[in-house]
């Protein structure tokens, strides 16, 4: 999919993560503009702040996702801006259309892509968030950049977390899913 060379890592982090004490954080008061009024109008993001879009069956999530990462930017700062961009269980054509949509569009670079397949296996897929968020924990704590986190199909997560836990035998909650999502 991707032609590029292989990476060499500076330092290998622990993907569980670091407690981060909600007390030092910064209060959230930079806009962020995604370039999609009805987000940027009605329900505007701040650096730091969660912005969860549900979608139904059929609707254009994948293409409203990619165009937040094409276009989102802090505003008012030239500060260096990235996105770290997630996708858990999607379709070979999926990730093919968010690489060719980020190359087009040169959003490719400012953008660390973690893309697990439908039929990688579902350890992979728990994983990849946790990957997706420890490296931009690095890029923000170690390397000082604004960075904007986007996780596409959490079904797919979901999912995954019941599949292993039915695996393991753990009691399960509501609908399978297992009581810890």
């Amino acid at each position: 999919m991707l032609e590029a060379p292989p990476i060499i890592a500076e330092e290998r982090l622990d993907i569980e993560g670091r407690p981060i004490n909600p007390e030092a954080r910064a209060y959230p008061d930079e806009f962020i503009q995604t370039g999609i009024s009805a987000i940027d109008g009605l329900n505007t993001l701040s650096r730091g702040q969660k912005l969860p879009i549900f979608s139904g069956a059929g609707l254009p999530h994948i293409q409203v996702a990619a165009q937040i990462a094409r276009q989102a930017r802090v505003l008012g700062k030239e500060e260096e801006f990235g996105v770290v961009f997630a996708a858990m269980g999607i379709t070979f054509e999926e990730a093919n259309f968010f690489v060719s949509d980020f190359e087009r569009s040169g959003a490719i670079e400012k953008t660390t892509l973690f893309l697990n397949l439908a039929d990688d296996p579902v350890i992979e897929r728990i994983s990849t968030p946790r990957m997706a968020l420890t490296c931009a924990e690095y890029l923000a704590f170690e390397k000082g950049m604004h960075i904007l986190v986007i996780l596409i199909d959490m079904t797919n997560y979901a999912e995954a977390l019941r599949e292993l836990s039915a695996a393991r035998r753990e009691v399960p909650g509501r609908r399978g899913y297992p009581g810890y999502l």
